[in-house]
């Protein structure tokens, strides 16, 4: 940006009163702030402009965030021409897919608390004006959304897209059929060198994986709670659609600062009803439970996990994607991306059309919106085999269920990828983490029948609430989709497909009722009465529970121990942060 007329006795940039970074541009005071600023290239125009921050977690660790640095270059480019003073800096990632199935998997929730302190932080002690944070792999964006929350600035948040699917065999592949492979090679039924084609071909370049697994979830969720704009999901990572959405988002956040427009004006209960409505809608991932629930909680809305059964017996599943079906992101992108399916759940009166979006218009008005400029097709138009109408669904119900019963009474959640209606009764096997129960899946230990009982994988006795993909997976790919159940107080990828039901809580480490489970004890899974239990007495459960005593915890140092700590219950989001409502 140009020079502007500016001398040293000039010392107001005229900023307006809600701009925190007049605390480091104005004064004479400032004088050696503003130096600073001079040495990295930033004039007086910029000094007098809204200081719009950039939280990027660009990485070479994931292909998710492999492309970060070209999309944040676009951002900071957009931001400039749009009269902002753009300034980037990074944070970590954790690639779950890399990490998931060993001990490095525990890092991942903690990396979505990380994220959020970092980019709180940065914000803060820096005095921005505004925000454009960046997501990419699946704890990136809960991440990135809580410090919109915490910070509430004027901000806009920017999804970094998926991955192509692959082709294997004439067929459409993605990282969920590695995974399956593994256990499918286990059992013979896949030999190495179509495991090894596979591998080589599901993941095609850079983006977060295809399916409407937790990236894409929570990409398509920020914009049911308006925290970025329609239609922003679905663009693929590697298209020019994409750097065309990181352009509308930047000019957005000026806007945004300049209007002091702020998350606090954007969220509120009935947003986050239509985040859970578009879930379950879109069969997206448990995790998302997780993450809405910890979102609510930095906003200081109530919300509470059994109002994810209420709101999923009301509304269809109207979307066949993976896992459960075949379909990802690219195909509901061609088709004209999240805004057809909010439409539809609006049309059927089943989402809140008059809450408000990052671009302070609402809901229905940008669904309006886009259909006038034509980026929204119209709905005689839309024609595709995996997209169902909310009259004639795929399933009657949504895709999420929370569990209760004596073995949750915290509740726990599984994600409907086939029979709604099942009913599972078998005898426990039980394993203290996770390396043990997969080492028993891959030796051929579980038959027809099995409850395998996964404990102290939550988020404190994890620590880190690790992921299970790489389990359930292998007894999926041994063909035990319907016929084996498995429970744990971790989580599932959002590529898990099976009765597999997560988040049991209280958890094992803290003395739930998961931890008073014994081999052969026989556990109940019955979906449409919404029950996780054990056939034994409450006087016997709680004999059992007397006896407990808790284990040492796995990490005494470092930042596992002292997340470890922090974490509160699955059922309240597993938040480390005190999440009270600041007062804005």
């Amino acid at each position: 940006m140009a020079d502007k007329e500016y001398s040293s006795a000039d010392i107001d940039t005229g900023k307006p009163d809600h701009f925190p970074s007049s605390d480091v541009t104005d004064g004479y005071e400032r004088a050696p702030h503003r130096a600073m600023f001079r040495a990295m290239g930033y004039d007086d125009g910029d000094l007098s402009s809204p200081l719009i921050g950039i939280a990027n977690p660009a990485a070479d660790i994931t292909p998710c965030n492999i492309h970060l640095d070209e999309l944040g270059a676009e951002v900071w480019d957009t931001t400039d021409e749009a009269g902002g003073m753009p300034i980037e800096f990074g944070t970590i990632t954790i690639s779950d897919a890399i990490s998931m199935g060993t001990e490095g998997m525990r890092a991942s929730l903690i990396s979505r608390e990380v994220i959020a302190d970092s980019v709180e932080l940065v914000a803060f002690g820096e005095r921005m004006d505004g925000m454009v944070t960046i997501g990419g792999c699946d704890k990136n964006m809960p991440g990135m959304m809580a410090a919109m929350i915490r910070t509430d600035l004027p901000s806009a948040f920017l999804y970094a897209g998926s991955i192509m699917p692959g082709e294997h065999d004439g067929r459409e592949i993605t990282i969920q059929n590695v995974f399956e492979g593994v256990g499918a090679v286990a059992t013979g039924e896949m030999d190495d060198k179509e495991l090894h084609e596979i591998e080589h071909n599901a993941c095609p370049g850079a983006g977060a994986c295809g399916g409407m697994f937790t990236a894409n979830t929570m990409a398509s969720i920020a914009e049911a709670l308006g925290l970025a704009p329609l239609g922003s999901a679905s663009p693929p990572a590697e298209e020019e659609s994409r750097y065309q959405v990181a352009r509308e988002t930047a000019q957005l956040a000026i806007e945004c600062a300049h209007e002091n427009r702020r998350p606090s004006d954007i969220l509120s209960k009935r947003s986050f009803e239509n985040a859970i409505t578009l879930q379950v809608a879109i069969g997206g991932s448990t995790n998302a439970v997780l993450h809405l629930l910890a979102l609510a909680a930095e906003a200081g809305i109530d919300l509470d996990i059994e109002e994810f059964n209420s709101i999923s017996d009301q509304t269809p599943k109207i979307a066949d994607l993976q896992p459960g079906g075949t379909y990802v992101m690219n195909d509901l992108h061609e088709i004209g991306g999240v805004p057809v399916i909010l439409r539809r759940l609006l049309d059927a009166d089943l989402i809140h059309g008059d809450t408000m979006t990052v671009t302070g218009r609402t809901l229905a008005e940008e669904l309006e919106k886009l259909e006038k400029t034509g980026e929204l097709p119209p709905e005689e138009e839309i024609s595709a085999e995996f997209l169902y109408s909310v009259d004639d669904p795929m399933y009657k119900q949504g895709a999420i269920k929370i569990l209760t019963g004596n073995l949750a009474p915290g509740g726990s959640v599984l994600k409907v990828t086939g029979d709604d209606e099942l009913y599972h009764r078998g005898p426990a096997r039980i394993f203290e983490n996770e390396e043990d129960a997969m080492e028993y899946v891959q030796e051929g230990g579980i038959e027809s029948g099995d409850v395998i009982v996964i404990r102290n994988e939550g988020p404190q006795g994890g620590p880190g609430m690790r992921e299970m993909l790489g389990v359930t997976a292998a007894v999926v790919g041994q063909g035990h989709e319907d016929d084996v159940a498995l429970i744990t107080d971790g989580r599932f990828s959002g590529a898990t497909r099976g009765p597999m039901i997560g988040h049991v809580a209280p958890e094992a480490y803290v003395g739930g009722p998961i931890a008073a489970l014994k081999d052969g004890d026989i556990v109940e899974v019955d979906i449409p009465d919404r029950s996780l239990s054990v056939e034994i007495s409450d006087e016997e459960l709680e004999s059992r529970l007397e006896e407990w005593e808790q284990s040492k915890p796995a990490y005494t140092s470092g930042v596992l121990a002292k997340y470890g700590k922090m974490f509160g219950s699955a059922e309240n989001g597993a938040v480390t942060n005190p999440a009270a409502k600041m007062d804005k």
